[in-house]
């Protein structure tokens, strides 16, 4: 079994959900006491939080590099970044360490393909949604086309994403609005809908929708063991 390198903590609440799923699958697959090898370096997001809402993405591209290095002199064989919108530096990690990045698009793409889907809608924080380095990664390397919200669907998608879910909050009213954009998405042609930030499955859920949901924190959580147990 390979070691897993976590970088989590963008939020952790989100990255408690990778650790379980990791876990859960390993031992699915291997049954008895057997669980994941991992190692997880928790960034602290008040670091990252006003870099991102600043536009520097370079310093947090850093820090980021920093906790990618840690990980794999600590013995990770491969890295997953638990989180959709720091995959912006994903470049940078990349070029700084000699292991893989289980790039969490890529993952997610994986399964919208095998889904026999082709365009799909996408939910995330406002960097995600409106700058293309996740859109035209899906479009351009997977053939599969994006559409966003609206611009004030946007806002409040970014809104509940930072306020409520990345301090553990879930509320129906979030849930029943969330409800309301996925509608909205499937009306102007979406055939599913990706939650493309990990908190987000915290709140929306398959029965919640009229549309198939790709969970990319489940996603990626998943690829993350096969890949360990290859």
């Amino acid at each position: 079994m390979k070691t897993i390198g976590l970088i989590g903590g963008m939020s952790w609440e989100s990255t408690q959900i990778y650790y379980r799923l990791i876990n859960e699958a390993v031992r699915e697959k291997l049954g008895g006491l057997h669980s994941a090898r991992l190692l997880l370096n928790s960034i602290d997001f008040a670091d990252i939080e006003p870099l991102q809402r600043s536009g520097q993405w370079q310093r947090a591209g850093e820090l980021l590099v920093d906790a990618a290095e840690a990980l794999v002199a600590g013995g990770a064989d491969f890295l997953v970044l638990c989180t959709n919108t720091m995959h912006k530096v994903a470049p940078a990690i990349e070029a700084a360490v000699p292991v893989p990045l289980l790039h969490i698009a890529d993952a997610t793409a994986a399964a919208i393909k095998q889904a026999g889907i082709r365009r799909v809608g996408l939910l995330g924080t406002a960097f995600t949604m409106e700058q293309d380095f996740y859109r035209k990664r899906l479009l351009e390397q997977h053939g599969i086309a994006v559409d966003i919200p609206g611009e004030i669907d946007r806002a409040l998608v970014h809104r509940v994403i930072f306020e409520e879910l990345c301090r553990g909050t879930v509320t129906e009213v979030s849930r029943r609005e969330f409800g309301g954009i996925v509608s909205r998405l499937q009306r102007a042609g979406a055939e599913a809908v990706v939650l493309g930030c990990t908190e987000i499955g915290l709140l929306l859920r398959p029965e919640n929708v009229p549309i198939p949901l790709f969970d990319t924190a489940e996603i990626h959580a998943r690829a993350a063991v096969n890949l360990a147990l290859k």
